[in-house]
Formats: C-alpha cells, sequence, structure tokens
C-alpha cells in the first residue's frame, strides 16, 4: 500500500488528495498539494511523522498560509494543517492556546477578559504556532513578549516542552524550533483595564484598515525590517509602488505588501520580489531579506 492510501485510510474525510494550495494560502495562489491532511492530536501527528520517515516523504506545516507562496507545480509529500487543533483556554493570567487557534483570537480573548500584553498584535492573520515559529509581532509588541512556554513535538513524534529561558529568539526568528512542531503555547499576560484594551484593540485594528490593503489576497509584509530603516520605505523612495509582473503588484496603499490583484500565478508574485530586491539593491545598496517563505516548486 502507498502512503497516500495508508494516509487516506487513517484520516478518511481529513485526508485531501491533489488539494490545491490556492485554497490554503492567503495569496491566493499555488499548486496542489499531493496529500493535504488535518492532524490534531500527538497520537495523529505520530503517525504522519512516522509514515513520512518511512517512506521517505518530505513534510510541511502549515497554519494559515498567511506568510507563504506556493510555486506552480505545487507540495510532494505531505502538508500537514493544524487548523483543527484550535482550542484556547484562560486561567487567571493565562492563555494556553493551541497551534491552529487564530493569533488574533487569542488576542480578542485576552482583551476581552481584561489581560494585557498581546493587544497589539491584534489583526495579524496568522495561526498562534506559526506565530510563535518566527516570532511574530506588530507595533512594538512580539508574540514572545508573553510567551511563557512552547509544547513540540520533534520530528520522531516524541514530546518536548520548551520554556522561553530555553529558546534563542530574535526578530522574524526563533532558532530552536526550526526542527519541531508547535502544538501549543501558554502565556502569561498582566490585568488591565478592559475597556483601555479593547479601545487599544480597536485603534491597532483600525491602522490596519487604513493603512494595509486588506481587499486583495496577499501574504502581508514581503521583507523582514532593515536595521534601522523600512523596507516600504526603501520600495517607495525607488519608486516601485505600483509595479507590476502579470497578476501581481507592489500595493500602492502600503509598498512593503505584494498583492495579487488579478489571478497572479505564484511565478508572478515571485519575479516581483526579484525585481523589487534588484531594484532597491542598485538603488540604496541595501539587500531587501525575505520575511515570506517559498515553498515546492515554481515554473
Amino acid at each position: 500500500m502507498d502512503y497516500k492510501q495508508e494516509l487516506k485510510n487513517f484520516f478518511g474525510e481529513n485526508c485531501l488528495l491533489d488539494e490545491p494550495m490556492a485554497l490554503h494560502t492567503t495569496y491566493r495562489t499555488g499548486g496542489p498539494a499531493q496529500v493535504y491532511v488535518y492532524p490534531s492530536s500527538p497520537q495523529e501527528w505520530a503517525f504522519v511523522l512516522k509514515l513520512a520517515r518511512s517512506f521517505q516523504i518530505p513534510l510541511h506545516i502549515i497554519g494559515f498560509g498567511s506568510n507563504i507562496l506556493v510555486g506552480s507545480k505545487g507540495l510532494g509529500g505531505i502538508v500537514c494543517s493544524t487548523k483543527r487543533m484550535n482550542h484556547i483556554s484562560l486561567e487567571g493570567t493565562s492563555i494556553k492556546a493551541q497551534a491552529g487557534a487564530a493569533l488574533d483570537k487569542v488576542c480578542e480573548e485576552s482583551c476581552q477578559a481584561g489581560l494585557a500584553g498581546m493587544e497589539k498584535l491584534s489583526g495579524i492573520p496568522g495561526s498562534i504556532g506559526g506565530a510563535v515559529y518566527m516570532n511574530a509581532g506588530a507595533f512594538g509588541q512580539e508574540t514572545f513578549d508573553c510567551l511563557q512556554y512552547v509544547d513540540t513535538l520533534d520530528l520522531e513524534g516524541r514530546p518536548v516542552t520548551f520554556a522561553k529561558k530555553d529558546l534563542t529568539y530574535s526578530y522574524r526568528h526563533v532558532e530552536e524550533l526550526q526542527n519541531y512542531i508547535v502544538l501549543s503555547a501558554g502565556f502569561e499576560l498582566t490585568k488591565g483595564d478592559f475597556t483601555h484594551l479593547t479601545q487599544s484593540r480597536y485603534t491597532i485594528l483600525h491602522k490596519r484598515i487604513e493603512k494595509q490593503p486588506l481587499d486583495y489576497p496577499s501574504a502581508g509584509s514581503v521583507f523582514k525590517r532593515p536595521a534601522n530603516d523600512y523596507a516600504s520605505r526603501l520600495i517607495d523612495d525607488t519608486g516601485l509602488r505600483g509595479l507590476t509582473v502579470g497578476g501581481a503588484k507592489v500595493s500602492e496603499k502600503h509598498a512593503g505588501f505584494i498583492i495579487n490583484f488579478n489571478h497572479a500565478t505564484p511565478e508572478d508574485i515571485r519575479e516581483l520580489i526579484h525585481q523589487v530586491r534588484q531594484k532597491v539593491k542598485e538603488k540604496h545598496g541595501v539587500e531587501l531579506e525575505l520575511e515570506q517563505i517559498l515553498w515546492g516548486e515554481f515554473k
């Protein structure tokens, strides 16, 4: 029996074959995943990991697909979605969330409970797993600010819990988590004023609507912030606002975003990323570092 059939037998309706990744990424483009599964327990993860090892199959983990560009030729092997793992629980000033819970939902629930420390992360369109994996942040606040611990599995399927002090985290990167699967994370918040927190959250969400091109598919900031500058400022200063390749465009509303404004192919987006980097380097001598992740085969 091949591995696809084994996964289909094990996961039933939670296993999809030749699943278009355009349905699972916020860019709304991308070729098919050979197998797309929704593990929801450590046992199910262990099954997938064992199978991947036995057959030497590549494995990709996806949350909300809000930071990923998948090539037109798609992805071989197995893509695991955390979407069925979305439980959030509050106890006192602590909040625990599974990897597939929406980061914004955690922010909303903490504000409603009068707990401060995550309100500025409101509106980030990713999952808790993705946010922890890359230390997502906005408006001067980062996921790791209030993080206490992360529950993970290693690639053999063994549970490993990391305390925050065990992790080397920096801007959009957490060294130790690169070879682990994030299952859940615990945060310790501080008591705050409900009205003030709700107002702060509302202000942040409003700023996002005002400044970001949320009416088109995108994957947020394309590039990491260069030292003492902003990628969007450099792109803008190079005169690239509105630059297009096929159906992909550097947003006129926020130059740090690339939008899929007209059925862009993954190759359109990748080529536009390349042109932006090249032109910014020519004018400013700055090598923009990609924040987004490229997966699979491109044409």
